[in-house]
């Protein structure tokens, strides 16, 4: 019987350089004692120490200080970019006719949010070009907490993949589309074959992704790459495995607090 074992070794030791690097807070956690940090949402002022109020990721922007929680339900704003399935259609006979035409239930396509009501319901619109049905690639769901708002949730990544960081925590790997000379711009939904290259890509950064979930890291086009390039040293099925999710960890962590200064 075959058996896969792997040897103990001599780890690195990050050395975080400030406590606000901390990236991870439970409830009455200390963030810092730099009075200079201003308090965010999660956060409180106590004996001149910015405490953690909430379990969460701790996000630094400037000198704001603010706790995302770990575990919440997707509250959706206006400009919002999700990523779904479609399961029904409630709009009138003449719009849904008119809609089949470019999209069907069972669709998996990505949209932005247009507007909130009252009832916490969504609309959503498919209107401008980056938006639409999508083709070939992989979907993830991830705590919406953890996916970082940024200018922009489509990205292009070096390694060869293209990614959308749902708000909502679904997250689409899917391979770059070469466009032709002749063709227009706009959102080409791509339903070819993707090659083994391809998808051994969009293989690695899926579990990437899962691993920065499973430790509860913030999501965003750095983190994803940093975790993608730490990982290249394993194979992808070893990726999952707890002590190398852990060593890929480290490494990313180390990058980004290096990246941060």
């Amino acid at each position: 019987m075959a058996v896969d074992i792997r040897l103990a070794t001599l780890r690195k030791r990050v050395s975080l350089p400030v406590e606000v690097n901390k990236l991870q807070v439970s409830p009455g956690d200390t963030i810092t004692t730099d009075t200079g940090f201003m308090r965010g949402h999660g956060t409180y002022i106590e004996d001149e120490k910015l405490i953690a109020s909430v379990a969460g990721a701790v996000e630094r922007v400037n000198k704001l200080i603010c706790v995302k929680p770990l575990r919440t339900r997707y509250n959706g704003e206006v400009g919002d970019v999700v990523v779904g399935r479609i399961t029904e259609r409630r709009r009138s006979a003449k719009d849904e006719l008119m809609m089949r035409d470019y999209l069907q239930e069972g669709d998996l396509i990505s949209a932005e949010v247009q507007a909130v009501f009252a009832d916490g319901a969504l609309s959503l619109h498919t209107r401008s070009l980056k938006y639409g049905k999508l083709g070939q690639g992989t979907l993830i769901q991830v705590s919406p907490s953890l996916v970082k708002r940024r200018k922009t949730h489509f990205h292009n990544l070096p390694c060869g993949a293209a990614i959308i960081l749902g708000n909502n925590g679904y997250i689409w790997i899917y391979p770059i589309i070469e466009r032709k000379e002749d063709e227009e711009g706009g959102f080409v939904t791509n339903f070819e074959p993707v090659s083994v290259s391809d998808r051994e890509v969009i293989s690695r950064l899926r579990n990437c992704i899962l691993v920065l979930n499973v430790y509860k890291m913030l999501l965003y086009d750095t983190s994803v790459l940093y975790c993608y390039e730490a990982s290249l040293h394993q194979q992808i099925k070893d990726i999952l495995k707890p002590e190398v999710m852990e060593e890929i960890v480290m490494e990313t962590r180390q990058r980004l607090i290096n990246q941060e200064g």
